[in-house]
């Protein structure tokens, strides 16, 4: 596969003429003034989330202490210093540019389709990307337009505080897309309640409990008369003949037929120790997780520690795995986070949680015990990471909650909490675009 990271700019940046990944598949950059129909440059957009889906994976996971890698310099994802910036082409940079690419194709459709709720899920979907931005990188490019080939760029590359990004971009897309969207789309598409959901995480994610509340009984309000609901096994919610099940709300869709244009290992094959960079990557620390909570059904779809690897997701169903990237579990737990957060009794926080403890075959946990807002906090992380492990999103909660240290169990430079920017695009803005400080 052609490697150009050259984020949003595409052809634009280089060359005029410079052929790019955006004129392969599918096709999204005609000029917009002979465009009629933008359901291609919509499915373009989401289409562009499949190359986010593994980077997000293994940062997620491999970051924390979760799995670990083997082989140098990938064994660089555990020293939290300078050296990530060896793996620019194998994650960041495939990151940085799928994401990018999303947003560009959303962007034509919001500023040129007549369709609104086509506009609606360009709005999610350039949400969703710019949400996973600063996750992994913190301050980034706020691109809003879509240039035409042929025009010169006039972007404005310098990167934008992490706070505006939610504030001008996120929050009011997000908005804009629960006011459009309906619940009658596939987990694959957008819908109102993804948006609900995703809105409600961004307002935990800047520590905003109070907009976190609201939102999220709107949410539950919305998902009760959709027949949102857990499932009954947890191991179901990821088999592929189940995939698009009662718990999922929104899943990047993949499929052997579409072709991915990330070239690397795929998830799945992370997990299960397919990559020879870790071929046993299951971290030993997530075992004791495990050992600590005798009896939970979750161990066996988790963790197999006799070969220390994930069965999450089985080889069987390969590349016919989607990448769920929002479910009803988190929305649960982080609803439950957002009430101790303002100040709701430990009974009403922690008996939310008793429908996830009891499908994982748990006793609930004792309110009486647990009776301060820091347990119950710890509590509701602990779970968490039983929950969703192997799922990205481990190293994103240590840094939200600011418990990478305690976790970690050592003294992390903060600098580290996020990811390079890919050097070929401070390079090629002429250093507009700052590298994050450590590296």
């Amino acid at each position: 596969m052609k490697k150009v990271y050259i984020l949003f700019l595409g052809a634009v940046l280089l060359t005029i003429s410079c052929s790019t990944d955006l004129d392969e598949f599918p096709p999204n950059i005609a000029s917009s003034d002979s465009l009629t129909d933008f359901e291609g440059v919509l499915n373009a957009a989401y289409y562009y989330q499949l190359g986010a889906v593994t980077p997000i994976a293994v940062m997620g996971d491999f970051r924390a202490d979760n799995a670990f890698m083997f082989e140098s310099p990938y064994t660089e994802f555990d020293v939290y210093g300078p050296g990530l910036t060896a793996m620019e082409d194998q994650f960041f940079g495939p990151l940085y540019t799928a994401l990018y690419k999303s947003i560009l194709s959303s962007n034509n459709v919001i500023e040129n389709s007549e369709d609104t709720a086509q506009i609606g899920e360009a709005k999610f979907l350039r949400a969703l990307s710019y949400f996973k931005l600063v996750q992994a990188f913190g301050d980034v490019t706020v691109i809003l337009t879509s240039p035409d080939i042929g025009d010169i760029p006039t972007f404005d590359l310098t990167r934008q505080p992490v706070d505006n990004v939610y504030n001008s971009v996120i929050i009011p897309d997000l908005q804009a897309a629960i006011s459009v969207l309906n619940n009658t789309n596939a987990n694959g598409k957008a819908s109102k309640l993804a948006a609900q959901a995703l809105l409600g995480k961004t307002y935990v994610h800047m520590g905003n409990f109070t907009s976190a509340e609201a939102q999220f009984k709107a949410f539950f309000n919305a998902a009760t008369v959709a027949g949102i609901s857990l499932e009954t096994n947890y191991a179901d919610i990821f088999k592929v003949e189940n995939i698009e099940n009662s718990e999922v709300i929104f899943a990047t869709q993949i499929s052997s037929s579409v072709i991915d244009e990330y070239g690397f290992s795929e998830f799945w094959e992370w997990y299960l120790g397919q990559d020879t960079k870790s071929p046993t990557p299951l971290d030993t620390d997530l075992i004791a997780a495990f050992d600590a909570s005798p009896g939970d059904l979750r161990r066996a779809v988790n963790i197999d520690e006799i070969a220390l690897r994930s069965p999450k997701y089985t080889q069987s169903g390969g590349p016919d795995h989607d990448w769920i990237e929002i479910r009803l579990a988190d929305v649960i737990m982080l609803y439950a986070e957002t009430l101790n957060e303002n100040g709701s009794s430990p009974e009403d926080v922690l008996n939310l949680l008793d429908p996830i403890r009891t499908r994982a075959g748990l006793a609930p946990l004792d309110h009486t015990v647990l009776n301060t807002e820091a347990l119950v906090r710890q509590a509701i992380q602990d779970e968490r990471r039983l929950e969703f492990a192997f799922e990205g999103q481990r190293w994103f909660d240590l840094v939200r909650t600011g418990t990478v240290d305690a976790e970690m169990g050592q003294t992390i430079d903060p600098n580290y909490y996020v990811f390079p920017i890919p050097i070929s695009e401070v390079l090629v803005s002429e250093g507009v675009i700052t590298q994050n400080p450590g590296y």
